[in-house]
C-alpha cells in the first residue's frame, strides 16, 4: 500500500497515488513490485525486507543516489495484530521522504495528523523527517510510561497480598505480565538504540542544508530526549529483573507453605498411625483387646498422640 503526502497549511494532506511524484511524504507500506516502480521512476531505490533485516550498520545506514537511507527497528503491529518490532527504513532526499515499513507502527498513523503541531512545520522533507521522529519518540515513551503503570500494578499484587495470602492463579498471572513488559521494554530499548544511531547518521547531512542551524538544534534536542529514554528504560529494565525475583519468590514461597502444610498434616498422624500398627499385629497374647475399655483406650491414645504432637508444632512455630 502506498500513501502520499503534501504539505497543506501548517499540516499535511493526502494526495492521490498517481501523484507521488509531488509528493513530500511517500509512506510505502508493503510495498508491491508496481508501488517500487513508481518510487524507482523518481530515481530512488526502495530496498527489499530482506536487506532492511540486515543487523550490520553498513546496510542500516547508508547515502546512494543523493539520498540518505537510515533503517531503524520500531515496536508495531503486525498483519495479524500482534506486537512486535520491525525495521523501518527512511529514504531523505533533498526533496522528499520516503518510508518503507512493513508492519505498522502506531506513529505513522498519527503523525499525518498531527502534523500541524510540529514545531518544525512541514514545509520541507528534512522537518518531515524530524517530525516524525519527533512522533516516534513521543510514541516510545507512551510505551515506557505503560511498561511503568505495569509494573506498579504487578509490584501491589506482589507486596501486598491479599488475607488468604498469594493465591497461585494470580502469582501466575503476575509472572506471565512481567514477562509481556519485559518483552515489551525490549523492543522501546533497540528502538531508541537504532533510533540513536540513525540522529547521530543523519546529523552532517543535515548540517549542510540551508537552515542547517534550526535543523541542527532541532536533531540535538531530540538525541537529549533519546538519552533521556533510555535511562529511563534502564531504570524500568531494573524493575521488571526485581519484579520477576519478587514473583518467583512469592511462588516459592507459596509452595512452600503448601508443603510444609502436608509434611505437618503427615507427622501428626504418624503416632496414631504407629499406635493402630500395634493394635493390628496377630499376637495370641493381647491382654487389653479382651478388656471392655481396651477400643476406647485406644482411640483416647491415638487422640491424645495427635494433640500432643500438634501443641509441639504450635509451641516451636511451626503453625
Amino acid at each position: 500500500m502506498i500513501k502520499a503526502y503534501q504539505q497543506a497549511g501548517e499540516g499535511l494532506a493526502e494526495v492521490a497515488a498517481d501523484q507521488v511524484a509531488t509528493a513530500q511524504w511517500i509512506d510505502l507500506l508493503q510495498p508491491t513490485a508496481e508501488e517500487v516502480a513508481m518510487v524507482a521512476a523518481l530515481g530512488l531505490t526502495v530496498p527489499p525486507l530482506s536487506e532492511m533485516e540486515e543487523i550490520e550498520i553498513s546496510n542500516r545506514l547508508y547515502h546512494d543516489d543523493g539520498a540518505d537511507y537510515m533503517t531503524l527497528v520500531l515496536p508495531g503491529q503486525d498483519v495479524q495484530g500482534e506486537q512486535t518490532a520491525g525495521p523501518v527504513t527512511f529514504i531523505l532526499s533533498q526533496d522528499r521522504l520516503i518510508t518503507v515499513r512493513h508492519h505498522a507502527p502506531r506513529p505513522f498513523e498519527t503523525f499525518p495528523q498531527r502534523a500541524d503541531r510540529s514545531g518544525l512545520g512541514c514545509q520541507t522533507a528534512d522537518r518531515l523527517f524530524l517530525g516524525l521522529l519527533q512522533e516516534i519518540v513521543g510514541r516510545l515513551a507512551d510505551h515506557l510510561e505503560g511498561v511503568g503503570r505495569a509494573l506498579d500494578g504487578v509490584a501491589r499484587q506482589i507486596y501486598r497480598p491479599g488475607p488468604r495470602g498469594h493465591q497461585p492463579q494470580a502469582l501466575q498471572e503476575a509472572l506471565t505480565r512481567v514477562g509481556a513488559e519485559g518483552e515489551r521494554l525490549g523492543r522501546v530499548r533497540l528502538a531508541l538504540l537504532t533510533l540513536g544511531r540513525a540522529l547521530n547518521y543523519a546529523a552532517p547531512a543535515l548540517a549542510r542544508r540551508p537552515e542547517g542551524a534550526e535543523l541542527d538544534a532541532a536533531l540535538k534536542a531530540e538525541l537529549r530526549d533519546v538519552d533521556a529514554l533510555e535511562v529511563h528504560a534502564e531504570f524500568l529494565h531494573s524493575r521488571v529483573a526485581l519484579a520477576s525475583d519478587a514473583t518467583l519468590g512469592s511462588i516459592d514461597l507459596a509452595q512452600n507453605t503448601t508443603v510444609r502444610i502436608v509434611s505437618v498434616v503427615s507427622v501428626l498422624f504418624l503416632p496414631p498411625t504407629l499406635i493402630a500398627s500395634v493394635y493390628g499385629m496377630n499376637f495370641a497374647r493381647m491382654p487389653e483387646l479382651a478388656q471392655p475399655w481396651g477400643y476406647p483406650a485406644a482411640i483416647g491414645l491415638m487422640l491424645a498422640s495427635a494433640l500432643i504432637t500438634w501443641a509441639v508444632f504450635r509451641l516451636k512455630g511451626w503453625l
